[in-house]
């Protein structure tokens, strides 16, 4: 994907109405020290779009990125973020559902997990809860360049178990560092939204 254009176009609060976009989205989903707002720079080759922060949890809010006005790179808020109360999360929770219920053109909910520890009980609680909304999550490992090459192989394995992956899920290592795993990812990408064209030139 050659990036010639990206602005974050539109940002949705609790209390928000969630806009009816006519291009693919695809959604990113992770706890709240996972380094996703570093893939998403790393992903749009920019250095701060999305707002990285030494304090985890700044992602209060869903945010849609335009990426070519072709599709749009969706940032959901980060989870399992201790200095929030309960309400606080619920809201979120809330918020990140009605998205997911109510988003006609998301094609994927990628799943970003840290490489180096076996998921957490939120990472597992999140996975199940995108399957039972309807999507098989795509599980974006970070923090590749944390970890030897030796390792990478057993602590896939390790995220699969933990978190009791369907058959066939894709893990795609990714270093915000190095930028790998970011062809693949886009690969992914462009084929879910090259689906979506085909199905309109189809119904057309």
């Amino acid at each position: 994907m050659v990036i010639r254009q990206v602005e974050l176009e539109t940002v949705c609060g609790i209390t928000s109405t969630l806009p009816e976009n006519t291009m693919a989205e695809v959604a990113f989903a992770g706890k709240s020290n996972v380094g996703k707002s570093s893939m998403i720079n790393g992903l749009l080759n920019r250095k701060s779009l999305a707002r990285t922060s030494a304090q985890p949890g700044k992602t209060q809010t869903i945010n849609f990125y335009n990426v070519n006005s072709e599709l749009y790179l969706v940032d959901l808020p980060g989870y399992g973020y201790a200095k929030v109360s309960q309400s606080e999360k619920e809201k979120w929770g809330k918020l990140i559902e009605r998205y997911l219920h109510g988003s006609k053109q998301l094609k994927a909910v990628f799943l970003l997990v840290d490489i180096r520890h076996e998921p957490g009980a939120n990472d597992k609680v999140m996975y199940e809860w995108i399957c039972h909304n309807g999507y098989d999550p795509i599980i974006i490992a970070t923090k590749l360049d944390k970890i030897k090459r030796s390792q990478v192989q057993k602590q896939v394995k390790l995220i699969r178990q933990g978190l009791g992956m369907r058959p066939g899920t894709q893990v795609i290592p990714f270093s915000a560092q190095t930028k790998q795993g970011r062809d693949e990812i886009w690969a992914v990408i462009e084929g879910l939204c090259m689906d979506k064209e085909q199905d309109k030139e189809q119904q057309g």
